[in-house]
């Protein structure tokens, strides 16, 4: 004869205890909880990020979160793991969204972009002058950099990826490329001497 089907109010119930332990700073309590949701969150994550590093770091904020804020948690407005996975959606929507704007920035930052003196109504031909001639030492200065700087640089600053990402897109250690974007741009700081 098999096992009955677990009673989902059981386990609701449950997970409300362990968000009460949490609330009294219970680790255990914590580990518990962890153990329990950790593999549904990380799905849910992948599937929202699509980067399983990201992903593991969205969980891991969620669990930090309920640490903090396990004493918020009230049962009367829905089950704790439908608390816990809100938590992370929104978590890792900011995520997506975070990202799609450092792209959205840093691609209007872009040197190619910098205006003209057709398109820039606040700026005189002077200071469009002044514009072009730094976004031409730029470009010259990017060009200097090795081709493994210049590929990282380029994918930090104007593809908006993460230095987790880029580790995984090139197949290079973390490490190296934190190493590489420090190293290009001291580079470009000391080819270029921008004034403001």
């Amino acid at each position: 004869m098999s096992d009955p089907a677990p009673d989902p109010n059981d386990t609701a119930v449950a997970d409300a205890a362990l968000l009460l332990r949490i609330a009294a700073a219970d680790q255990a309590a914590l580990g518990e909880l962890y153990d329990r949701y950790h593999r549904p969150l990380f799905a849910t994550a992948v599937r929202i990020l699509r980067d399983a590093t990201e992903s593991e770091d969205v969980v891991h904020d969620v669990f930090v979160t309920v640490w903090h804020k396990a004493v918020d948690f009230d049962a009367t407005r829905g089950n704790a793991f439908s608390w816990v996975v809100t938590l992370l959606r929104n978590r890792a929507i900011d995520r997506v969204r975070s990202r799609r704007r450092r792209g959205e920035l840093l691609a209007e930052a872009a040197v190619e972009d910098l205006p003209v003196a057709s398109e820039a109504n606040d700026l005189d031909v002077a200071e469009n002058a002044v514009w072009q001639e730094q976004a031409g030492d730029v470009r010259r200065a990017v060009a200097q950099l090795p081709e493994e700087q210049r590929e990282a640089l380029s994918l930090a600053f104007f593809g908006g990826l993460t230095q987790n990402e880029i580790s995984t897109r090139l197949n290079t250690p973390l490490g190296t490329v934190k190493a590489r974007i420090r190293r290009g741009l001291l580079r470009l700081r000391a080819l270029v001497n921008i004034q403001p």
